[in-house]
């Protein structure tokens, strides 16, 4: 029974402490005690806060002008609209960097502006403001540079522009480092002592900008119809940002996220609507599952694969029957994405288990090829941490050297973890659990020697299995569609806000499990507890139909979820681990 409860076993069921309030507060909101239970695991504690989490209104969002530096921002871009000063845009290639140029350019136009946008090639300039680029739109004429999701750390760049009379404004949300870059005006949520959400989204912090330029524009608090007509319709790039950056779904960013996946299936938007067209979302509820999974893999498709351009001319200036042939290319260039990737993370995962990294004496692993393709290995990068939970670097090699991604752990700050390597490293730069570098080859060896060094002096070999945060223990009997709905009106789940997970503790294995799916994946369980029967369903966990055969009582954590299927409505279990029942 041992080897079988190590095969089930393979989380650390982390269970939240019993808010002993939770039953007043669930009173005073008209909903159930398991939802206050989940509120208060949020930081949710007070009515007043529970009833704006569950009802996140637009009048939630912050005055842009707590944002330091904005004022000085907007005035310089309507000091060039005012002169027709050329303006270029410079965007990040992801999906966060490429919602906030179409905002910024978008109202922008609107005002007037003669506007352009500039977007790095992913592989061949890599992330960031870099120099060259910055020579090229200087002699295209532009006078004046907004750098969107990126620019923070860009001090040489921005010096070649203040040089030659060309200002930039710096709008960005990364790490902030010792010195802050040569701009006229730098607007990050975090330099902002005043501001309430230190954790907006790149594409949020050119909202802000758009916002604030738009009621200088007009010289009033409130813009006219028009630019509120705007701002409303921009809220969809901005969730599409906020979602896609896995910025924590809370407080504002949760307003970002609600209103604009609210907006997404009637949007008037031509490239949204392409895109939601060829996902077959139009009408349809869209959550933020379908924008991590469904639409940002493939407007970020074609900037791993190749240049964002595309993407970025869908949700800007491409008109109907152009947006819908970029569309479809993207679904294109994502397929190809998804089979680059299975191959990367198959040779990586090898190269793991023969390294040993895998092992308990190893605490983060660092991979190199010649054969990767350097737009993937961020999405591998993630895979491995999922599969062995220990920070993971892949580098991609080429001629003039490695570009790496790499993804983290809970507790262990990756971004801090390559400034402590710097030394190995041409640059770096990224988040707490994301980050990126470029490196010389001949130093491959000696970054991947001191990143695991670093990580085995700060990791704990208990921080190496995979926790699961359990929001409460229930039992089968308790659910019901009505709990189920009030549940749901916690979403969108994402960082911050995760769906919520509830234990079943000792259910009886009613029938024998069976696989479903494409290849048995997936496995369809019947549970039951004190005359209660609940169907269960595991994706990714069909090996659990041979793990259980002969076993009769399980413990199991899952989502609770509603299932419609012709026309009847049931609460169902969506499984996230399987543990056998202590003593067993």
């Amino acid at each position: 029974m041992s080897t079988r409860a190590g095969r089930l076993g393979r989380r650390q069921w982390q269970v939240a402490s019993p808010f002993d309030g939770a039953a007043d507060l669930a009173r005073q909101l008209g909903t159930a005690p398991l939802v206050a239970q989940i509120l208060h695991n949020r930081g949710v504690t007070t009515v007043e806060a529970a009833r704006s989490f569950l009802d996140p209104k637009l009048t939630h969002l912050h005055d842009p002008a707590l944002l330091d530096n904005i004022d000085a921002a907007a005035n310089r871009i309507l000091a060039a609209v005012r002169a027709k000063e050329k303006i270029t845009l410079y965007g990040d290639y992801d999906v966060d960097g490429m919602t906030g140029v179409a905002i910024l350019r978008a109202c922008l136009s609107l005002l007037g502006a003669e506007v352009e946008y500039y977007i790095p090639h992913r592989l061949e300039e890599g992330y960031g403001v870099n120099v060259e680029a910055i020579e090229k739109i200087i002699a295209d004429g532009t006078k004046l540079i907004v750098t969107i999701d990126c620019g923070i750390s860009a001090h040489e760049p921005l010096a070649k522009a203040a040089a030659a009379g060309v200002d930039v404004i710096v709008t960005d949300h990364h790490h902030v480092g010792a010195a802050l870059p040569p701009a006229v005006a730098v607007v990050h949520p975090q330099l902002s002592a005043g501001y309430p959400n230190s954790e907006l989204a790149g594409a949020g912090v050119a909202f802000k900008l758009a916002w604030h330029t738009a009621r200088l524009a007009e010289g009033a608090a409130r813009v006219s119809d028009r630019l509120r007509e705007f701002l409303v319709e921009a809220m969809a790039l901005a969730a599409l940002g906020t979602i896609a950056d896995v910025v924590p779904l809370v407080g504002e960013n949760r307003v970002f996220a609600t209103y604009g996946l609210r907006s997404l299936p009637t949007t008037r938007h031509v490239g949204l609507r392409a895109l939601l067209e060829t996902a077959n979302l139009v009408g349809k509820d869209v959550d933020a599952f379908h924008v991590g999974f469904v639409l940002a893999p493939r407007l970020n498709a074609c900037g791993r694969m190749g240049h964002a351009a595309l993407a970025v001319e869908l949700l800007t200036t491409a008109p109907a029957q152009r947006s819908h042939e970029i569309a479809t290319f993207l679904i294109q260039q994502n397929e190809r994405r998804q089979q680059v990737e299975r191959e990367i993370f198959e040779q990586a995962c090898l190269m793991v288990e023969s390294a040993g990294m895998n092992g308990e004496a190893s605490m983060s692993i660092v991979l190199a090829s010649e054969q990767w393709h350097a737009g993937v290995i961020g999405i591998v990068a993630s895979r491995l941490v999922e599969r062995f939970h220990r920070p993971a670097v892949l580098i991609a090699l080429g001629p003039d050297g490695g570009q790496g991604s790499g993804r983290s752990i809970t507790g262990f700050n990756l971004n801090d973890a390559l400034e402590a390597c710097r030394g190995h490293l041409v640059g770096c730069g990224g988040h707490a659990m994301a980050a990126g570098l470029r490196i010389e080859t001949a130093k491959v060896q000696a970054f991947a020697d001191a990143f695991a060094a670093h990580a085995a002096a700060q990791i704990k070999p208990a921080q190496l299995k995979r926790p699961l945060l359990v929001d409460a223990e229930g039992t089968l009997g308790s659910l019901g569609t009505n709990l189920a709905r009030h549940i749901e009106r916690l979403a969108p789940f994402g960082q911050g806000n995760p769906s919520p997970l509830v234990a079943f503790r000792n259910c009886r294995v009613v029938a024998a499990p069976r696989r479903m799916g494409k290849g048995g994946s997936t496995v369809s369980l019947l549970l039951g507890q004190n005359g209660t029967n609940v169907r269960a369903v595991g994706f990714g966990m069909g090996d659990l139909a041979d793990d259980l055969v002969g076993v009769n009582n399980i413990d199991v954590a899952g989502e609770i979820v509603l299932n419609t299927y012709n026309g009847n409505t049931n609460v169902e279990l969506k499984l996230k681990d399987v543990q056998l029942p202590e003593g067993a």
